[in-house]
């Protein structure tokens, strides 16, 4: 009778969840598969109307056999080798300065690198197209004043462009998620490695950062995951900037075009199915890499 209370309290508690889940998760994604196994074809030689075709796996073979497609995951790759080190040992470092005995004025400083993550992506974007612009940008007019020349359009540049917005937007937040586990460590624990005569470095990445790991895994699956989903900062400057940032510059970009620009919402869908997948794969790996880590530790 217990049990069966128990169980019909938590069927309670855990339906709305479930519900919610359902709709805003399960039947999109379902619908996003069925989706890519049709695909539109008009008929009478082009003069007919349209009829939806089941095509099984044609979608993905064509989104696969798609060189700007691949190339999109190469970016991918690109950025995510350039993003995701610099925001994790950025937003770690500061964290233990913030941590440290040294630090002052901490609250200020919190505040001040938290506000940028405050900015919506797309304002923040549009704001660093304003100073990436030749004769329109401050930084620009003061780099090339020192003798520095950079185009931040260029297929040099515009992956260091789009990082340096994402770090901008992103470096602060992570931070704080640091700095509150940090804080959550037991005081005792490093005054007792302070007794043993470890100095601050030490401390820091003996003791502090072990005990936080698992913020650290935390941290790194969601910046992966959120990598995978780039969109917003490229899609800004493909946008009247003349950058070498192409409609199809990523995935998701990709699939955006696809479904908005060549009415193609079978490849579209199919093309976020693979890019849902591999998202998939690398949160596997990730896990799985770090929780053998944390194992060995």
């Amino acid at each position: 009778m217990k049990r069966a209370r128990t169980t019909r309290a938590a069927a309670i508690l855990l339906g709305p969840f479930f519900v919610l889940f359902t709709v805003a998760m399960v039947v999109p994604i379902g619908y996003a598969v069925w989706l890519s196994l049709f695909t539109e074809k008009q008929s009478g030689l082009g003069f007919g109307g349209t009829e939806t075709v089941f095509s099984g796996l044609d979608n993905y073979t064509a989104a696969l056999g798609d060189r700007a497609f691949r190339e999109g995951f190469g970016v991918l790759l690109g950025y995510c080798l350039f993003y995701i080190p610099l925001l994790l040992i950025g937003a770690l470092a500061l964290a233990l300065l913030l941590d440290s005995t040294l630090a002052r004025a901490r609250r200020f400083f919190q505040l001040a690198l938290f506000l940028p993550h405050a900015v919506p992506g797309i304002i923040a974007a549009l704001i660093w197209v304003y100073l990436y612009t030749p004769q329109l940008s401050p930084v620009v007019s003061a780099m090339e004043s020192g003798g520095i020349g950079f185009d931040f359009f260029s297929p040099e540049g515009a992956l260091p462009s789009i990082v340096n917005i994402a770090l901008w937007e992103w470096l602060g937040y992570n931070m704080v998620i640091f700095y509150a586990a940090l804080q959550a460590i037991d005081r005792s624990v490093l005054e007792a490695a302070t007794v043993d005569g470890a100095g601050a470095w030490r401390t820091a990445l003996s003791i502090k950062v072990p005990l936080i790991r698992s913020s650290l895994v935390m941290v790194a699956l969601f910046t992966v995951i959120g990598s995978l989903q780039l969109f917003t900062e490229p899609l800004i400057l493909n946008k009247g900037t003349g950058s070498a940032v192409s409609s199809t510059w990523t995935p998701n970009m990709y699939a955006y075009t696809a479904a908005f620009e060549r009415n193609d919402y079978g490849l579209a869908a199919a093309a976020s199915i693979l890019l849902a997948l591999t998202a998939a794969l690398l949160s596997f790996v990730v896990t799985r890499f770090t929780g053998r880590k944390g194992k060995k530790a």
